[in-house]
């Protein structure tokens, strides 16, 4: 596992929050051995809005620079903004036409030996009991169109401090962050050929089977029903859960 030095706005931040981190939760990580060396493509589940704190946490204390993808409006922006780029977080251009097009600044930085995170959700899950909802192509689309692994990230936990949509934070009794990083996704059936859509639906699909059952492993269940599609969701209620 290659070690990716943090720019130094990420490294204040880290400073300030990894003790609140620390005191706050406990950690079960596992599978640190499956994350390649080089650059990559790192694809999580989405529970919570503070999970990318939880992701940042474990790649930072596994020497891995975190970079999310974020709006190019989001990036661009003052005040907020300048703290992004500095962060070295990764634009998606959601204003150019195709989606190959909108992630070519993943695609650069994989390609340059750097560790990008795509959630594959593109947003927090909306099922009832937070299981992985299908995914959108992107994870998938800058790891073939580069060559690169994608290696899946299986995260429980930080629901239970901060519920998808909810308002109300739990951090009594003291919760347990679990992290799962499963071996890189077996994409060698769909090298070489051309990403048409339903290329890159399959093996989004496959992303979604292995997020699913490690997060299966660790909650000792199955889902009882449905995946939910991302492509029908209508706008979240903000009290989902209480």
């Amino acid at each position: 596992m290659a070690k990716s030095p943090a720019p130094r706005t990420t490294r204040v931040i880290r400073f300030f929050l990894r003790p609140i981190l620390m005191a706050t939760t406990r950690r079960d990580w596992r599978g640190l051995e499956n994350l390649p060396t080089g650059g990559y493509v790192l694809a999580p589940n989405h529970v919570s809005h503070l999970d990318p704190f939880f992701i940042s946490h474990f790649m930072l204390d596994n020497g891995i620079a975190p970079r999310f993808l974020a709006k190019d409006t989001l990036v661009g922006a003052k005040g907020y903004g300048w703290i992004l780029r500095t962060a070295e977080q990764i634009p998606v251009y959601r204003s150019t036409e195709g989606a190959a097009e909108s992630l070519r600044a993943a695609a650069a930085a994989v390609e340059a030996g750097l560790v990008v995170t795509i959630y594959p959700e593109g947003t927090i899950t909306r099922d009832p009991a937070a299981w992985p909802m299908t995914g959108r192509t992107g994870a998938v689309r800058v790891a073939l169109s580069t060559g690169k692994p994608l290696v899946p990230l299986m995260q429980w936990g930080p629901q239970e401090i901060l519920w998808p949509y909810a308002k109300k934070v739990r951090l009594l009794p003291r919760k347990t962050i679990h992290i799962r990083v499963g071996k890189p996704i077996d994409l060698s059936d769909f090298e070489g050929k051309d990403l048409t859509e339903e290329i890159l639906h399959q093996a989004t699909d496959r992303l979604m089977d292995a997020l699913t059952a490690m997060m299966a492993e660790v909650r000792g269940e199955l889902p009882s029903t449905p995946r939910i599609d991302v492509h029908t969701l209508s706008k979240p209620k903000t009290n989902y859960r209480q």
